[in-house]
């Protein structure tokens, strides 16, 4: 008899049922116009990859770059995209060998090849089948994943292989619900078995402050963390046990406490970095990150984790893409008064180049890993399950799906997260009665949802179900009330947040071309250097903050397009910088000079600000 699955509370939409909509469209043919879209047609390791037969990188560029251009060109339905992207699953299909090795290599590179690529280049097999329901998929991961299964018995799991075991869970257990077999299962155990044990890793040192500058780890390499928080999110399946969630729950909070942000993130530049405010957080940390707090959200049901995974998309992810995203950094900063060659970075392990925007700065895995961040977002707004459908973000979206056979459209229109409401609307051409699950944020301090002239109150952190006989068109708003409030940060520092939006005060923007000489540089995907135009040796010098709303731009995430603000009172204090970066802490909380309004943006549409400011002598958080 076959193990069963536990049930996950809910799952994701088949990604032909999702239309993104209003700026989340947008955002995705921003995308399409950037980097993402056109990686394939310039960058030497994606366009002459040995996964296509070409002689460049055949290990992980190209299958994170297909895990965000694949689902970016079905949610666009963009026919050349497609074309483009079956151009390479093709190659890849046509690439394996007749005992099932997928990966590029010769034999005899084999049994030292890392086999991280094949969980990546799985979970795309994986997502595309999903788009396409291309037959060649399921036999492909098959056979995939029974060479994997003698593989490691004689290649035991190592290097990244062995901290992102639990990557390869996601195909497995795609496969394993479609044809069940003893033996995945057992190859689900025999990788948990061979690789890192998080839970023991936890168990001390990263308690502890930073490793000294130059040391690098795989146990506190912030990528390997963002992703490995999806575990309990893949074990529960197995286990049936609420309680893996709470070891989530633990590491969550530990690395909060020791090394967190006020957006989300925690520092790791490129391993954990403490709670300097001038520390960086690598981008691909941010998209990993974003990945798990979507399986979390989906197979426990609780809203928490989504209010994080908004937290990080509507802040950490569009600051460190430039608005075009035709470049990116592979740090960002929540204090950065500029991005500019550093001779001496104030990161862990990374070069003093981390913080530029360009094609690759630092180190190219972000280049190619970063394209996942939206698209699969938008796959996650919206979320099947109990019979119905859960709204897990207010992002505008629409999903045209079937429920008891009869056809379903649920609507999400309106400008959130920069206006905290949202239009819903229900349309079913025949009755069918199923239940709308509504969550509430966290953060919110009341929401009120009005259909019909009636008027229903919800409790923040709850999810709120709609159980009714829908039939025609029904339209609700759903608004939430929330203050602008400071968060207290370490050493008597204070950042500004209201709703699922960090605000940050903008310093003006000279972007200036650089690394010209570099082939593969040319305009539009090359480097810049961003430097400030404004003062920004600031602390609040008031804790009262007036909400500005303006129109919405053409590029959402930018100082010119940002939809809101918030005008706050600040004063300039005595604080030191040195080769483009701000010191940790201001020498002086006192005021230099006279205090002014300041207008503070969504920490996303910034690329150069301040976060996280003193609070000026004499004033208090309240």
């Amino acid at each position: 008899m076959k193990t069963k699955l536990y049930e996950p509370a809910f799952r994701f939409f088949p990604a032909g049922e999702i239309r993104p909509a209003g700026w989340l469209r947008r955002q995705l043919e921003i995308q399409a116009e950037g980097l993402s879209g056109n990686l394939d047609k310039f960058w030497p390791d994606i366009s002459d990859s040995r996964w296509i037969g070409g002689s460049r990188e055949g290990w992980e560029r190209v299958p994170y770059w297909l895990d965000g251009f694949l689902p970016l060109a079905w949610l666009l339905d963009r026919e050349d995209l497609k074309q483009r992207g079956k151009r390479y699953v093709d190659a890849i299909l046509a690439g394996q060998r007749e005992d099932g090795w997928l990966c590029p290599c010769s034999d005899g590179e084999r049994a030292d090849y890392d086999m991280w690529a094949l969980f990546l280049i799985l979970k795309v097999l994986v997502l595309y089948e999903d788009l396409t329901q291309d037959p060649r998929i399921e036999p492909a991961v098959y056979r995939a994943l029974k060479n994997l299964d003698r593989h490691i018995d004689a290649n035991t799991l190592n290097r990244w292989a062995q901290t992102r075991w639990f990557e390869c869970w996601i195909p497995l257990l795609w496969l394993y619900e479609r044809r069940p077999e003893d033996w995945m299962l057992g190859l689900a155990r025999k990788l948990k078995a061979q690789g890192l044990d998080y839970e023991a890793v936890f168990e001390d040192f990263l308690y502890r402050e930073p490793e000294e500058k130059g040391r690098w780890s795989q146990m506190s390499h912030g990528v390997n963390l963002a992703m490995m928080l999806k575990i309990s999110a893949l074990t529960s399946r197995l286990s049936g046990s609420r309680e893996e969630f709470r070891k989530t729950d633990r590491m969550l909070e530990l690395l909060d406490r020791c090394h967190g942000t006020a957006v989300g993130i925690f520092t790791a530049d490129e391993c954990l970095a403490g709670q300097s405010p001038v520390r960086g957080t690598e981008l691909c940390a941010v998209t990993e990150m974003m990945y798990s707090m979507e399986h979390l959200a989906a197979a426990s049901g609780e809203g928490k984790y989504a209010d994080r995974l908004e937290l990080l998309a509507f802040n950490a992810l569009p600051a460190t893409l430039s608005p075009d995203m035709w470049s990116h950094q592979y740090d960002q900063q929540v204090n950065q008064i500029s991005c500019v060659v550093m001779d001496s970075p104030p990161f862990g392990t990374n070069s003093g180049e981390s913080n530029l925007f360009g094609l690759e700065p630092n180190y190219g895995c972000c280049t190619a890993n970063f394209n996942q961040g939206w698209p699969k977002f938008a796959l996650s707004t919206m979320l099947r399950g109990q019979g119905g459908v859960y709204l897990a973000s207010y992002a505008p979206n629409k999903v045209c799906t079937q429920i008891d056979g009869m056809p379903v459209e649920v609507e999400v229109s309106g400008s959130y997260p920069f206006r905290l409401e949202a239009d819903v609307t229900v349309r079913a051409p025949e009755p069918v009665r199923f239940p709308l699950l509504l969550r509430i944020p966290g953060w919110a301090a009341a929401a009120s949802v009005t259909t019909e002239g009636e008027s229903l109150a919800a409790e923040a952190g709850a999810c709120l179900p709609l159980r009714r006989l829908w039939k025609g068109e029904t339209t609700f708003h759903v608004a939430f009330a929330a203050a602008p409030e400071w968060m207290g940060r370490p050493h008597g520092m204070a950042a500004l947040r209201r709703g699922p939006l960090v605000y940050a005060l903008p310093l003006g923007e000279e972007w200036q071309q650089i690394h010209q000489e570099i082939p593969g540089r040319e305009f539009p995907h090359c480097d810049y250097q961003v430097l400030p135009t404004t003062p920004w040796a600031y602390g609040f010098a008031g804790t009262e903050a007036a909400v500005k709303e303006r129109p919405m731009g053409t590029f959402p995430f930018s100082p010119e397009g940002a939809p809101v603000g918030l005008e706050v009172l600040c004063a300039p204090v005595a604080w030191d910088s040195a080769d483009g970066c701000a010191a940790p802490l201001p020498r002086s909380r006192e005021a230099v000079g006279p205090a002014e309004k300041k207008l503070f943006l969504p920490y996303g549409c910034t690329s150069l600000r301040m976060t996280e400011l003193p609070l000026c002598q004499g004033v208090s958080l309240r």
